[in-house]
């Protein structure tokens, strides 16, 4: 079965989205071609740590910043 959508949704203040007692303020939504809809629920958290990727990433950046490899500057003048 292949998702036709998958986005996440959540509760507004007035509790508005058809989900009678719903236990989590914010869910995935995955729609099937077949016309199946599944919600799990996501509870948003603070990572225990930063990925290797995303360390690899910045290692990256700053190697880049010390040899110059930079974009040009922007200029903020206007704002």
């Amino acid at each position: 079965m292949t998702a036709v959508k998958d986005y996440t949704i959540h509760l507004d203040d007035k509790k508005r989205i058809t989900l009678r007692g719903a236990a989590y303020q914010y869910y995935n939504v995955k729609e099937y071609d077949n016309g199946c809809i599944m919600l799990e629920p996501r509870e948003l958290t603070v990572p225990d740590s930063i990925s290797a990727r995303t360390l690899e990433d910045m290692d990256r950046a700053i190697r880049n910043f010390r040899i110059k490899k930079v974009s040009p500057a922007v200029d903020l003048s206007d704002f």
